[in-house]
């Protein structure tokens, strides 16, 4: 409980910085909608632009959430305030839980306007099965949060921190976006294919769990190191 009480702790600080300035928030909300925006004018005429729909959605998320990534440690950064997080007697893990939470509640709202603004431009059957539809969205903001702020944390001090994100974070999480857009592929079609589903939402639950486990037992050395 008293992991818990602390990474609460951190992931309400987190957020009620950002509910005062909203300055990642918007900022990420605005790129994944001219993300889609941008993809669906590309794509008028096409002749199942249905299809992309996956592909759209996903690719918006994933490069929003690295932009609130790059910004989401820069308040750790800029006031040193990370030296005083890890010598307080919470413990490490507590504190990458909480930044990692705070980064799922900041692509949540994200992919709460990216996934209606696809299904309005393109009619395309996302909430279809609803409940499979949210597990998805939920395991693939998951995976990423975990394995984003592992990488986001262990760049924190390095100069071209922006540019070597994406670098190093993209290989790591393929599967995690072929596994979601595959999913989420599944649920979309004309007609649905459940088990198609179920099957990478499976994938999911594992890639999760494996990457979960790792940057909990690796963070505080990335961090101090």
């Amino acid at each position: 409980m008293e992991f818990f009480r602390h990474a609460a702790a951190v992931c309400a600080k987190d957020l009620r910085i950002e509910l005062r300035s909203r300055e990642i928030v918007y900022t990420m909300v605005f790129f994944a909608a001219m993300v889609v925006l941008i993809f669906s004018f590309a794509f008028i005429g096409d002749g199942n632009p249905r299809a992309l729909v996956p592909g759209m959605l996903w690719v918006a998320v994933l490069l929003s959430g690295t932009l609130g990534l790059s910004r989401a440690f820069d308040r750790e950064r800029d006031q040193d305030t990370l030296r005083g997080l890890l010598l307080s007697p919470a413990p490490r893990g507590a504190i990458f839980a909480g930044k990692a939470v705070a980064m799922v509640a900041l692509m949540a709202a994200v992919e709460a306007v990216a996934a209606p603004l696809c299904w309005f431009l393109f009619d395309a059957p996302l909430f279809a099965h609803p409940i499979y539809m949210v597990l998805v969205l939920v395991l693939g903001t998951v995976g990423f949060a975990t394995v984003g702020s592992v990488f986001a944390a262990m760049l924190l001090r390095v100069r071209a921190r922006d540019v070597l994100l994406p670098v190093v974070l993209y290989p790591i999480i393929v599967p995690l976006l072929i596994a979601a857009t595959k999913a989420t592929a599944a649920l979309a079609a004309p007609v649905p294919d459940l088990a198609d589903a179920v099957f990478w939402i499976k994938f999911l639950a594992v890639f999760d769990a494996a990457f979960l486990v790792a940057a909990m037992w690796t963070f505080e050395s990335l961090v101090i190191e």
